[in-house]
C-alpha cells in the first residue's frame, strides 16, 4: 500500500513530530472502510454461505451489535446479510448457542456479539460492575448481595436459564415496580444483569422471544479462555487490553480517528490515545490527514482499493456506519436513529436502513417486514443529491434479495425513480 507523504504529526495528536503524517483523499479513505469491514470480499451464491463464509464476517467486524427492535429482523442478522446476501441464519445462531462458540454475548459496543477470544479483554468493564452497571443493577448488589449469590448459584447449577426460568425455580413472587418507565425487571433480572455485567456469568443465545440465556462461563469459553482469564478482585485493569481492543478496532475500520477507535467499543478516549501511540511506534498504525476529517490513523495492512463497488442495505446498527461523525466526514451523510422520535418529528422514517451503492452512501429506506401478508413494506425512500440513476435499480435487486431472505413473497415500494 502506498500514500502521498505528506506532514508531521502535531505532538498534541499523542504522536511524536518525527512520524510521518501520510495524505488520503476522502474518497480513498471511503474504499478503505469498504473494504475493510469486508463489503468488497466475494459473496456466496444466495442461500449457499456456510459456517466459514459467516467466520469471515466475524473476523472482519469483530462486533456485531443486537437490539431488540424486530420490525424487519433481529439487528445482528443484518450485518451478515448485508456482506453476504440471502443466508440460513441458522448458520449465526449456531456460532452463538453451539460448542465450539465462535461468538459471545457481552456489553462490547452496546449489547454486542464478540469472538470469545475478545471477551477477556473487556475484563475493565467487568471490574467496574459494581460502580458503572446501570442503577437497578447496583441497587440489587448493594441491597441484596446474598440474593445475588443465590441467583448465581441458581443459573450455575442448572442453566442455561431465562429470567423466567430462574424465577420459577426461585418461586420468585415479588410483584415488579409499575412506578417508572422503563424495563421494571424484577429483582432477579437485576441480578442476573448484574451478574452477566460483572463478568461472573454469561450467555448461550437468546429465545425466539429474544429473552437472554444465562449460563454459568464454561458454557461459553474453552478451558484455554477461562484459564487465561485470571482476573482477581482489586487488581487494576491491564492496559495491553486497550492496547488490543485499538487494535481490533483499528483492523476493523482501516482507517479511523481517536473517536473511532475507541467508540468501536465504547473505550474511553483517554485509554484509547496511549493504546494508538504505541501502536503506531511499533508501526501497526500509520497517522493519516483526511481533508474535513480529524486527524486519523490507517492500519498498516489496510487495503486500499483503488476503486469499490458495494451493493448494500445498511442496518441501523451496523459497524460501518454506527459511528455518525465518522460516516458524515467521510460519505456527507447525516443520519440519525428516529425509533425514538416521535412520529411527527421523523424526518426518514421509523426503521430506517442507509443503501451503499459504489463507495457511496446513496438512499435511505425506511423497511417493515409484514409477515402476515408476505411483503416487505418500503414506507419511504430517500435519496442523496447526486445518487446516480443505476442505483435506483439496483435497490430495487436489494429490497427483492432481502424479501426473498426473510420469505417474504414481494416488496412494496414507492417509486424509485422519484428523486
Amino acid at each position: 500500500m502506498r500514500c502521498a507523504s505528506g506532514s508531521s504529526t502535531p505532538a498534541s495528536e499523542g504522536v511524536a513530530p518525527s512520524v510521518t503524517t501520510r495524505s488520503l483523499t476522502r474518497a480513498q479513505a471511503r474504499r478503505v472502510a469498504i473494504a475493510a469491514q469486508g463489503f468488497l470480499d466475494p459473496r456466496p451464491a444466495p442461500f449457499a454461505a456456510t459456517t466459514r463464509h459467516v467466520q469471515r464476517v466475524i473476523d472482519r467486524v469483530q462486533v456485531v451489535q443486537i437490539d431488540s427492535v424486530n420490525v424487519l429482523t433481529r439487528s445482528h442478522y443484518l450485518p451478515f446479510f448485508s456482506r453476504l446476501g440471502p443466508y440460513d441464519t441458522a448458520l449465526l445462531d449456531r456460532a452463538r448457542d453451539r460448542a465450539p462458540r465462535r461468538l459471545v454475548e457481552y456489553w462490547a459496543h452496546e449489547a454486542s456479539l464478540i469472538p470469545p477470544s475478545t471477551w477477556p479483554l473487556l475484563d475493565f468493564r467487568m471490574r467496574a460492575a459494581a460502580e458503572k452497571a446501570w442503577g437497578g443493577m447496583r441497587r440489587i448488589l448493594e441491597e441484596r448481595p446474598d440474593y445475588v449469590d443465590l441467583v448465581r448459584a441458581e443459573v450455575e447449577a442448572r442453566g442455561p436459564m431465562t429470567a423466567r426460568e430462574v424465577e420459577a425455580a426461585l418461586e420468585h413472587d415479588e410483584p415488579r415496580r409499575t412506578d417508572q418507565w422503563g424495563w421494571n425487571w424484577s429483582d432477579v433480572k437485576q441480578a442476573l444483569e448484574y451478574l452477566f455485567w460483572a463478568g461472573r456469568i454469561s450467555s448461550v443465545g437468546r429465545t425466539t422471544q429474544f429473552e437472554r440465556r444465562y449460563a454459568a462461563l464454561p458454557a461459553t469459553a474453552p478451558p484455554p479462555l477461562r484459564e487465561a482469564w485470571t482476573r482477581r478482585p482489586g487488581a487494576e485493569a491491564d492496559p495491553e487490553r486497550h492496547v488490543e481492543l485499538v487494535r481490533i478496532a483499528a483492523r476493523a475500520h482501516g482507517v479511523g480517528t481517536e473517536l473511532c477507535l475507541a467508540d468501536y467499543f465504547r473505550i474511553r478516549r483517554e485509554d484509547a490515545r496511549p493504546a494508538i501511540a504505541r501502536l503506531v511506534d511499533d508501526g501497526e498504525l500509520i497517522p493519516v490527514s483526511v481533508p474535513g476529517w480529524k486527524p486519523a490513523w490507517l492500519h498498516a495492512e489496510a487495503r486500499l482499493p483503488r476503486r469499490a463497488h458495494a451493493e448494500a442495505l445498511l442496518s441501523p446498527f451496523d459497524s460501518l456506519v454506527w459511528q455518525r461523525d465518522r460516516i458524515l466526514a467521510l460519505w456527507d451523510f447525516h443520519y440519525r436513529i428516529e425509533i425514538y422520535t416521535p412520529v411527527e418529528k421523523r424526518v426518514h422514517g421509523y426503521y430506517v436502513l442507509p443503501f451503499l451503492f459504489g463507495e457511496d452512501l446513496v438512499a435511505r429506506c425506511d423497511l417493515k417486514a409484514d409477515r402476515a401478508a408476505g411483503v416487505l413494506r418500503c414506507h419511504r425512500v430517500t435519496w442523496e443529491p447526486g445518487a446516480p440513476p443505476e442505483a435506483r435499480p439496483a435497490l430495487i435487486r436489494n429490497l427483492e434479495s432481502m424479501a426473498s431472505w426473510l420469505g417474504l413473497s414481494r416488496i412494496d415500494v414507492p417509486d424509485v425513480s422519484d428523486a
